[in-house]
């Protein structure tokens, strides 16, 4: 049975519940649920691909490759922050999503002009010799042409080149110390131009990710018993999309072409879009512009205010372009912004707010902490453990490095229910368990799936490869420490925040979530190996290294889920379930005293 198989069983067993949902909520949520599938599906295409494509078409190192990854995943978690605003502002949110998807469609169709791969070239004396490269995934093999001939390599156990099976008559030598050849790359032509697509793409997402789920909450009321259960399916939707874009986009991409993968993950964009467009009667009229007549004014020349945006956006997709090459500067970025943004919640914290809704506050920022601590962890997948799964990890039934993408968002479809199941009957038993001690358990999991992965390097095969098992296991934990926290993420930073700050909070999620990126690409750098032509040269010190790293997180993130664990039981009361607070944030006890102080 292969992967495809698995995947079509898991979709039609919890998939037909789920459609028969549906039918019982407002139609607008069937359109904003496919809508949003084919953009998930679009960008987790590109997420199970492009590491691979960084080192193995460009030949760039792990090192770069691993930080350029962070660099894009962390301005896509933070440009959703500006693109709310501008809808909420100005836009509206169906003509954002619009727009950000135009972006998306044009950034994959880019994408998908693959060009020639790159050249890897070895420099020893005053002779060059090139690198012989064929294949992807399992099937990629490479090769030192010499006289015509080719070989293989690889690194001997002081570390210097070995170039195996070398006539002694060769003009190169079967051993070549380090430092005496030097490697080079020729033929990144299309480079610029996948620059442009990864900006085009972080740019669209910035105006659609977040907008898509606040027109979901804008379909109920707020007492409306079907909300929550729509978010469920609404959810199930996004999982969808990125269990099957692993699957497809990672399958095409491995053994078809780059640009195969790339631009299936660009027609699932431009499906979604083309849903959301023709199903925009079902929508009932929300996520229009809050001032329709504000976007009409003419503010220069005679282009309006709504055509400005689309020019800004446009033009900002040139910013983005720079700074997506620039990891030092995102890093820059992400630290003056939660500086700022911090600096202004403590002050507004002590200076506006009560006691009551203060530690509210308190508390949603430390579980906020938390979460970027889960999240660095979780967010190895799209990296370090991409590239473990290629190198060091014996796939299995046709399975390709890229696919094992698919093993997360496979174990929510099939968990989802169950726990969903289970924080119903806990809490009709009135034994739910706390916000803090979800979060505490969520690091502890994601930190034992690490730990079991580096159980499993004691299993590893001749070729230095953990049975795939393992790796399956590590994201069968890791999503269920998501699970715990992913689900209640958003709906505590609404509850537990001022009224005042609540969009500034929200930010804040987002913040963390761009910060967690960028911070787990340090992480992934920590498990780069020496490659040439994308090929790893010592296969044993590559795992050596990954299972170094692994149980240093994996022990860091048990370590700090216990530590959480420990200070649940004093922070949890600090949600005020109970309490009653005005607008303002202020208890009636405190505006008694106030008064009175005043007096």
């Amino acid at each position: 049975m292969n992967l495809f198989t698995v995947g079509l069983i898991i979709t039609l067993v919890t998939g037909a519940p789920v459609l028969w949902q549906l039918r019982k909520h407002p139609k607008g949520l069937f359109i904003l649920f496919f809508a949003e599938m084919w953009e998930r599906f679009s960008y987790y295409g590109m997420r199970g691909l492009l590491v691979f494509y960084l080192t193995q078409h460009f030949l760039f190192s792990d090192d770069y490759s691993q930080g350029q990854y962070a660099a894009y995943t962390s301005l896509v978690y933070l440009l959703p922050v500006i693109g709310g605003f501008i809808a909420d502002r100005f836009l509206g949110t169906r003509k954002a999503i619009v727009f950000g998807s135009l972006l998306l469609v044009a950034g994959h169709g880019m994408m998908a002009i693959e060009g020639a791969p790159a050249k890897q070239l070895l420099q020893y004396g005053d002779s060059s010799y090139e690198f012989a490269i064929s294949g992807r995934s399992a099937n990629r093999q490479v090769r030192l042409m010499v006289d015509g001939a080719e070989y293989e390599f690889g690194a001997t156990e002081t570390g210097d080149l070995e170039i195996k099976d070398l006539p002694v008559t060769s003009t190169l030598p079967s051993v070549l110390a380090k430092g005496s050849y030097e490697l080079t790359v020729e033929g990144r032509d299309k480079v610029d131009i996948f620059f442009l697509a990864l900006a085009l793409i972080i740019m669209g997402v910035g105006f659609l990710k977040a907008n898509i789920s606040s027109i979901v909450g804008q379909l109920y009321t707020e007492h409306d018993p079907r909300r929550d259960p729509g978010f469920t399916l609404y959810y199930y939707g996004i999982n969808l999309g990125a269990f099957w874009s692993a699957l497809l986009c990672g399958w095409l991409g491995m053994n078809v072409g780059w640009w195969a993968g790339f631009g299936l993950a660009g027609l699932g964009m431009l499906l979604g879009l083309v849903v959301f467009i023709l199903g925009k009667p079902l929508l009932e009229g929300h996520g229009e512009p809050p001032k329709p007549e504000v976007l009409k004014e003419k503010i220069i020349g005679p282009i309006n205010r709504e055509w400005w945006i689309y020019i800004l956006g446009i033009l900002g997709v040139g910013v983005v372009w720079l700074l997506v090459q620039r990891q030092e500067i995102v890093g820059w970025m992400l630290a003056i912004g939660t500086i700022g943004v911090l600096g202004y919640l403590f002050w507004f914290m002590f200076t506006q707010i009560g006691k009551v809704q203060r530690e509210r506050m308190l508390l949603a920022l430390i579980m906020v902490a938390a979460a970027t601590v889960f999240w660095t962890m979780f967010e190895q997948a799209g990296s370090s453990m991409n590239l473990f799964a290629q190198r060091n990890t014996e796939l299995l039934y046709g399975v390709t490095a890229a696919q094992t993408q698919s093993f997360n968002a496979g174990f929510i479809l099939l968990m989802a229910p169950l726990f969903s199941f289970i924080w119903a009957w806990l809490g009709s038993k009135d034994k739910d368990l706390s916000i803090p001690m979800k979060f505490a358990w969520s690091l502890i999991l994601v930190g034992l799936g690490f730990l079991f992965l580096v159980w499993g390097g004691n299993f590893a095969n001749d070729a230095y490869r953990v049975p795939m098992i393992f790796l399956a296991g590590a994201y069968l934990l890791h999503t269920m420490g998501e699970l715990f926290m992913s689900p209640v993420g958003l709906s505590m930073i609404t509850r537990l925040s001022a009224a005042a700050v609540v969009s500034t909070m929200m930010a804040v999620w987002f913040l963390a979530s761009s910060f967690a990126q960028y911070l787990g690409g340090m992480i992934a750098k920590m498990t780069s190996s020496e490659t040439v032509a994308g090929q790893v040269l010592d296969p044993k010190g590559s795992l050596e290294t990954y299972l170094e790293v692994f149980q240093m997180i994996g022990i860091w993130a048990i370590g700090i889920g216990i530590f959480f664990m420990a200070i649940s039981f004093f922070i949890k009361k600090w949600s005020h379930d109970e309490a009653d607070v005005n607008v303002d944030g202020f208890t009636k006890e405190e505006l008694k005293a106030k008064a009175a102080s005043k007096a």
